[in-house]
């Protein structure tokens, strides 16, 4: 049974899910679009790895589609059910990560002067101050758009959703706020540490 295709409501997570169970590709579709910026973003957060979290979203998304036939419908929503699962599987690797460099005590280097590491905790901070007051001075929606897609790593469509406006407004709003925090940021690069970046 295939999902109608003039629907003007949005179908609910539940509902795409159950129609994907009768055979539906274009509810699988819609419901993928929906999910997987959320489950990639959640992991992302949690592994600080691109690579990863691709293969954690995926692997939630495919363990999703494989319980859809035996879904029982009001007891969970399907997002909750999905962080969830992305959560397991992320702190499963990061367990993982964690025997690989379990070293034996005697094997281990000796720690290295903290000093530099301070001194780049330091730039950091000043580079993220920067970056907040550059975008305090952006127009508001423009501050939204780039904040919601390059530090919450949304999606276009998520964030058009989320802004009730088009994905082509979405992706102009982004451009022009990243011109203006470029603009803004221009005349600080030697101060911020980026003297070497061209």
């Amino acid at each position: 049974m295939d999902m109608p295709r003039d629907t003007t409501a949005p179908l609910s997570d539940e509902a795409l899910l159950g129609l994907y169970a009768k055979g539906d590709p274009e509810a699988a579709r819609l419901l993928t679009q929906r999910l997987a910026p959320r489950a990639y973003s959640h992991a992302l957060r949690m592994l600080a790895d691109r690579a990863e979290a691709e293969d954690v979203a995926q692997e939630a998304l495919l363990r999703l589609w494989r319980i859809a036939p035996d879904w029982r419908s009001g007891e969970a929503q399907v997002t909750t059910w999905l962080y969830r699962v992305v959560g397991n599987l992320a702190t499963d690797r990061l367990r993982a990560r964690k025997r690989r460099r379990a070293d034996p005590l005697d094997d281990a280097p000796e720690p290295a002067s903290d000093q530099p590491a301070v001194v780049l905790a330091m730039i950091e901070a000043d580079r993220m101050a920067a970056l907040q007051v550059a975008l305090a001075a952006l127009p508001d929606r423009q501050r939204q758009a780039v904040v919601l897609r390059h530090i919450e790593g949304l999606a276009n469509p998520e964030i058009a959703t989320i802004m009730e406006v088009g994905v082509e407004a979405v992706e102009s709003l982004t451009a022009r706020g990243k011109r203006a925090l470029a603009a803004l940021l221009a005349g600080r690069r030697e101060e911020l540490g980026y003297e070497d970046a061209q």
